[in-house]
């Protein structure tokens, strides 16, 4: 993700409730007026910072020159601690939110994808430093397990992006539609047509849809926030 301006440096001094987090950071751009933070999918299910979801989210923010932080949670790759199915995680979301305030004092972004979306959001949502929300493949039940948004109507003013494929099996388009509408405005729904909950093609469209969907973030980024991608 380096664009000769910025470079990918691993982050040894994130340290969580439970411990070091490994992370990995884009540097940015001396002139970067925001930073991101990017969440990944369930640990249970092989999620980890290294992610093609993640890692393309990522690469849509480090267009723009922010410093961008990935991580992994408690008990993922060499990160401390072990898994803890939720809550432990949204700490961890808020340590790297406190990492990035601490190392760089911008205005945040912040973005999940799948079980990252949920517990991230929860974490991020109301903090007065983070100012623009997005949520990837949000799930409404997933490998058995099921997930809540009633903390949605607290994520406030700020923009928020939320891009799902139109045939994720963990989202069906009703369910997670009706759950949304509580997010306050303003508030986008992107469907990528095609797209299963991995933004892997299906059907008639076996083509990754990775860059549909780091191409709304990069869209929303420019319609809420004023920047140009470089």
């Amino acid at each position: 993700m380096s664009d000769g301006r910025s470079k990918v440096v691993a982050v040894e001094d994130l340290i969580g409730p439970v411990g070091r987090l490994e992370a990995i950071l884009n540097t940015g751009r001396e002139d970067a007026l925001y930073a991101a933070v990017v969440a990944h999918p369930h640990p249970l299910g092989g999620g980890t910072m290294h992610n093609k979801v993640v890692y393309h989210a990522a690469k849509a923010f480090a267009s723009f020159g922010m410093p961008v932080l990935r991580f992994n949670f408690r008990g993922v790759g060499l990160s401390e601690g072990v898994h803890d199915g939720g809550p432990g995680e949204i700490d961890d979301v808020r340590a790297a939110l406190d990492w990035m305030d601490a190392k760089f004092r911008l205005p945040l972004l912040f973005a999940g994808f799948s079980f990252g979306s949920n517990v991230g959001l929860r974490a991020a949502c109301g903090d007065a430093r983070v100012k623009g929300l997005v949520g990837l493949g949000l799930p409404v039940r997933a490998e058995g397990r099921d997930y809540t948004y009633e903390f949605l109507p607290a994520c406030g003013s700020v923009p928020k992006l939320f891009v799902c494929g139109d045939h994720d099996a963990y989202a069906p388009m009703g369910a997670l539609e009706g759950v949304l509408v509580s997010a306050p405005q303003p508030r986008k729904i992107v469907w990528v047509e095609g797209a299963d909950h991995f933004f892997a093609g299906v059907d008639q469209s076996p083509a990754s849809k990775l860059e549909v969907m780091s191409g709304a973030i990069r869209s929303w980024v420019e319609e809420s926030f004023g920047l140009k991608a470089g």
